[in-house]
């Protein structure tokens, strides 16, 4: 019956034996506006017509008149690739406040979600829009703003938890393949990584949580949204990005990295571990580790207005100012 349930993942969702999945949050979403936020204002461009999937973009009410290009960022929102869109209060929030603090371009990217489109499907939309927002390049794109007020020499890759996931391979993916014609290199400047979504059967270290009833949600979420094409759990490399010996990211397609952790997340280690791998390999780049102190996986998300989100935004906003 409709009613039986098969994964009980609440407060986040439920799995019915049908088939049937009820999304516990991140489902309501607020309109773009046109009316200045913060000194923000944002409106939704469709990306991928055949797909049907949108970006929304935000920008400083003042750029028109200053005629200044501005850095770009291009951020991936997280939810285990599962719940949450770029259209949720929590992200349009964020990143409105991301905008006004960095004074940047933003595109916040949606995708296609698992489990109805599992992993690679997230990684796979993310690259298209990537190429799509490469088109504006020249100027002579389909979209005004990044035509007129983006300075293409400063692109920026960002997201949180499952969205850092995906910007990581995102900037390893534009070291391999071409982003543009128009491009020598891979045309990303750096990549800010929060509180990333990166596991692994095994800890990484004595820090790591071993507690098994928390290490098999998270690897059974990761299950979630990679079946049925995934073979070899969180040892995938999409997650294992930092234990496992045969994934390389001295390639890692950028000149520098911020990565955010929060000291109370299970997944901190993970990131204190990335940030280790990538000085050790071959990298040519700079990368920085910043720590909050007693906060959980996503805090400055769920409680923007509090100290340690506001520092946090601080740092995110030196980093896309070229400040760090």
């Amino acid at each position: 019956m409709d009613s039986e349930i098969a994964v009980d993942c609440s407060p986040l969702l439920k799995i019915y034996k049908s088939g049937r999945i009820e999304r516990l949050m991140g489902e309501t979403t607020v309109p773009a506006s046109l009316t200045p936020q913060n000194g923000v204002v944002s409106k939704d461009v469709v990306y991928s017509p055949d797909d049907n999937l949108s970006v929304r973009m935000y920008l400083p009410v003042k750029a028109p008149e200053t005629g200044e290009k501005l850095p770009l960022l291009v951020y991936f929102h997280g939810g285990g690739f599962i719940i949450e869109t770029a259209f949720s209060p929590t992200y349009h929030t964020f990143l409105t406040a991301a905008v006004s603090a960095s004074d940047c371009v933003a595109v916040s990217v949606d995708y296609r979600r698992a489990p109805e489109h599992p992993i690679p499907i997230s990684f796979d939309d993310s690259w298209t829009c990537l190429k799509w927002v490469f088109t504006h390049i020249a100027g002579s794109g389909s979209e005004s703003w990044l035509n007129k007020h983006v300075d293409f020499s400063k692109l920026f890759l960002a997201g949180d938890s499952a969205g850092a996931t995906i910007a990581h391979h995102m900037a390893m993916r534009a070291a391999k393949e071409n982003l543009s014609p128009e491009l020598s290199d891979s045309g990303i400047s750096g990549i800010i990584l929060v509180h990333p979504y990166f596991w692994s059967k095994t800890p990484i270290d004595d820090k790591e949580t071993k507690d098994e009833t928390l290490r098999s949600k998270i690897e059974a979420f990761w299950m979630m949204a990679a079946t049925p094409n995934n073979k070899d759990g969180v040892d995938d490399p999409l997650i294992n990005v930092v234990q496992s010996e045969s994934v390389d990211i001295s390639g890692l397609g950028c000149g520098k990295v911020l990565v955010m952790v929060a000291e109370k997340d299970a997944l901190a280690r993970q990131g204190w571990g990335y940030a280790a791998k990538l000085e050790k390999s071959e990298w040519k780049g700079k990368v920085e580790l910043v720590e909050s102190e007693g906060e959980d996986h996503v805090f400055h998300l769920m409680r923007p207005d509090c100290e340690k989100a506001l520092e946090a935004m601080k740092i995110f906003a030196r980093f896309l100012k070229g400040l760090m």
